[in-house]
């Protein structure tokens, strides 16, 4: 079984522009999550997934320096991009990241590929960990079905096309009751969010990588740093999206199991 961890990133951002290449303590935010990906056990490949704009530039430079490598696909298309990346490096499981989350937890990851390992799930998710801190495992042969059958082309937020008890089975970690915090940011997508993970980085020696745990410890310690983006919302998929989503595996059930049948026994 060969697993592969992707970083996806782009250098879009319009709320927080050029984030990714932003300091936090000594590295950039994208460095922090290249090298927390690198303490990862059982990864056979790290691949940082951005897309063919020129504009992305930048982070294929960065994957380079830091000794990972680089795959270059669709631009809107984030699951399409993830499972060309997954062919073209002969993975069977993917770990998924997102580029701009530099507290995502080390201890979790590694739970993540221990129960891909040993329960075989088409999709894996964490329940209960602050936004920001979890990571998705993906079975390639579901997202070859994903991609195969979906109607949707702006699959940036791409939980719920997996997320479907009827089509995959689906495996889930339960975070400790210390680390249940579903309502925390520990990301960055607004000026806030920056602001408060510079302070949060600079509470730690310069260079680390600061463990969710310790992270969450000094957040206890100093509740005035959660106040800097308390007021920020988490994206959501629109409602409509959801819907439409869920509809179209419900009124294509037979058809999605046949065309999964054919891809699993492949």
């Amino acid at each position: 079984m060969r697993i592969g961890l992707f970083i996806t990133a782009r250098m879009k951002s319009t709320r927080l522009p050029f984030k990714l290449l932003k300091d936090l303590n000594g590295f950039s935010i994208i460095e922090h999550v290249i090298k927390r990906s690198q303490k990862i056990k059982g990864i056979d490949e790290i691949v940082l997934c951005t897309s063919n704009n020129p504009q992305d530039k930048p982070l294929t430079d960065v994957a380079i320096e830091n000794g990972i490598h680089y795959f270059l696909g669709s631009e809107q298309d984030v699951l399409e991009r993830l499972f060309q990346s997954s062919r073209y490096f002969g993975l069977d499981y993917i770990l998924s990241i997102t580029g701009e989350n530099p507290l995502f937890s080390i201890d979790i990851a590694n739970r993540m590929v221990d129960m891909m390992k040993r329960e075989n799930h088409d999709f894996s998710t964490v329940d209960g960990a602050p936004v920001g801190a979890a990571v998705y495992g993906i079975k390639v042969k579901a997202l070859e079905l994903v991609c195969k059958i979906k109607t949707e082309i702006d699959t940036e937020i791409w939980g719920i096309l997996f997320n479907q008890p009827e089509i995959f089975s689906i495996g889930k970690i339960q975070v400790e009751d210390f680390l249940y915090r579903p309502s925390m940011r520990l990301t960055n997508d607004f000026p806030e969010d920056y602001r408060m993970m510079s302070k949060i980085f600079h509470a730690f020696p310069y260079k680390s990588l600061p463990s969710l745990l310790s992270v969450l410890e000094y957040l206890d310690n100093n509740p005035s740093t959660l106040e800097i983006n308390s007021k920020k919302q988490q994206a959501s998929l629109d409602p409509e999206v959801v819907s439409r989503v869920n509809s179209f595996y419900k009124e294509n059930k037979k058809k999605i199991l046949d065309i999964k049948k054919e891809i699993y026994l492949s």
